[in-house]
């Protein structure tokens, strides 16, 4: 089994899900709830349920490191969430619509605090894989450390991958500029908003193709429409969504990068790995929160 590595925000997400029509400057009956995130350690809770080795590395408020690192270990990853002394742990809050879909006001805290140290040579033992988001590449105090990863993974042969996390904040750095930060990772895995706004393509087949001059291996997200990859030899490579009645879209992309992370780093073709992240996402579709639900059945996986 390929040891994996993912680096990143480890959040305490606020999740409010108005009841009525939201009043403006009065009060509206909601129901909210408080469930751990951070899609670096979501996708560390997804590859520990579906049984992948994991190491999780991050940075957390002295308020939230040992809790943070107890949630983790409940799906069997191994979490180094060092505690900073003067920042908060990140919180974020999360509306949702009626369809689920989400907006996200977000307090990155401690996450902004992450430097290298906190990724110690002990942890890259027998790692074959890494995983990023893009939130570390966008914090310009954070870039510095994530592009030494990418560094150090380049070094040791291990391959990288790297979710792009934020249409608003891409189009704040610039694509070009993005692609130019991200220099030497191997798989990149937008949703369809991200693929377009990095490509400025509408169609998802054009748009992989584009987006595949920077990175070897491109691997979207369409909603509905399902995925698709762009693999290194040029071939596209199609997976239908799986059926879910959809509670929460929070961390769905999460769960399929997980998906797809965990079958393509035990060697399992791009088809398999595809239809991996799928049945991932639907199951993390169909509750509220962004990380698995512990004691579920993997049988469906």
């Amino acid at each position: 089994m390929a040891r994996i590595l993912v680096v990143g925000d480890v959040v305490d997400d606020l999740i409010v899900r108005p009841l009525t029509a939201v009043t403006p400057a009065s009060d509206t009956p909601a129901v909210i709830r408080r469930r751990d995130g951070g899609s670096a350690a979501n996708v560390s809770a997804w590859l520990g349920w579906q049984g992948a080795d994991v190491m999780f590395v991050g940075r957390a408020g002295h308020d939230g490191a040992e809790r943070h690192t107890e949630a983790l270990a409940r799906f069997d990853v191994q979490a180094r969430i060092a505690a900073d002394g003067e920042q908060d742990t990140a919180t974020i809050v999360i509306t949702l619509d009626a369809v689920g879909e989400r907006t996200m006001y977000v307090d990155r805290g401690a996450n902004s605090a992450l430097t290298t140290k906190d990724v110690p040579l002990s942890a890259w033992k027998d790692v074959r894989w890494l995983h990023l988001t893009g939130y570390t590449f966008f914090d310009p105090v954070t870039r510095p450390v994530a592009q030494e990863l990418v560094a150090r993974a380049r070094d040791r042969g291990v391959t990288v991958s790297l979710d792009p996390g934020s249409v608003a904040f891409l189009r704040e750095a610039g694509v070009e500029e993005f692609a130019r930060w991200t220099s030497g990772v191997d798989v990149v895995l937008p949703n369809l908003d991200e693929l377009r706004c990095m490509t400025g393509e509408d169609e998802p087949d054009r748009a992989v193709l584009e987006l595949s001059r920077w990175y070897p291996t491109v691997v979207a997200t369409l909603g509905a429409a399902g995925s698709v990859q762009m693999t290194p030899d040029g071939f596209l490579v199609r997976q239908r969504a799986e059926a879910a009645e959809v509670e929460d879209l929070t961390g769905a992309g999460d769960a399929f990068a997980a998906g797809f992370i965990a079958a393509s780093a035990d060697g399992l073709e791009p088809q398999q790995a595809l239809r991996r992240g799928a049945e991932t996402a639907a199951i993390a579709v169909s509750r509220t929160g962004a990380r698995p639900v512990l004691g579920e059945v993997r049988s469906a996986l």
